[in-house]
């Protein structure tokens, strides 16, 4: 009788580690997947988008530019759209990418502050054609706010508008890399607190210990 007792323990006792393990395993493949997910988001943010989905994009009608900002300086290789890392020299480079515009005169305009009127102006690009399709300057930029006006003199004129921030925080940036880690732990911590509150738990654990004694 009490070999069998003793079986039928040991028994009940593998298959609650079994069920350990297997909860375990499910919540480390959820952690894992949801954080895979939101950081696949981030990164198609950034990364290689759809021509609609590109933050660096403005269009009117069937009119696009394109904004790509440079830095050497701070990345030889790394490119930005309207967050700039640091203070300094920045190459703005604006790609025309509808052909259409490259039969227009176009002017470019840099503004410190967030509107033309009562921003000091940086730089100011007199209206010319770009054949090639592209417009690249180079201005000094210190820490702060600064707006982009790209006007195309078509009929009528296109304005295009891109906002910089430059050496700022970035609260949606912080936002996006620590909410992931921060859920994926919260969700292992309530799912942990569930298994160890179950029965089967409970029941592997207590004939863990009763080996021991």
């Amino acid at each position: 009788m009490r070999t069998k007792l003793k079986q039928e323990n040991e028994s009940r006792a593998l298959r609650g580690g079994f069920f350990v393990v297997r909860q375990i395993t499910q919540v480390g493949l959820c952690v894992v997947i949801f954080v895979m997910a939101l950081y696949t988001d981030t990164a198609r943010a950034h990364g290689k988008v759809a021509m609609e989905e590109d933050s660096c994009m403005r269009r009117i009608g069937e009119n696009i530019i394109h904004l790509s900002t440079y830095q050497p300086q701070v990345d030889e290789e790394g490119h930005y759209c309207t967050d700039i890392p640091k203070a300094g020299n920045a190459i703005l480079v604006i790609d025309l990418v509808d052909p259409s515009l490259r039969e227009m005169p176009i002017g470019m305009k840099i503004v410190k502050g967030s509107k033309v009127e009562e921003g000091e102006t940086v730089s100011n690009i007199r209206p010319a054609l770009y054949q090639d399709g592209v417009i690249s300057t180079q201005s000094l930029l210190d820490q702060g706010k600064y707006l982009v006006l790209i006007t195309a003199e078509g009929v009528p004129p296109l304005n295009y508008e891109y906002h910089l921030r430059v050496e700022m925080i970035n609260y949606a940036e912080v936002f996006r890399a620590w909410i992931g880690p921060v859920v994926g732990l919260l969700l292992a911590t309530i799912l942990g607190y569930k298994l160890f509150r179950s029965r089967r738990f409970r029941e592997w654990a207590g004939s863990r210990e009763s080996k021991k004694h």
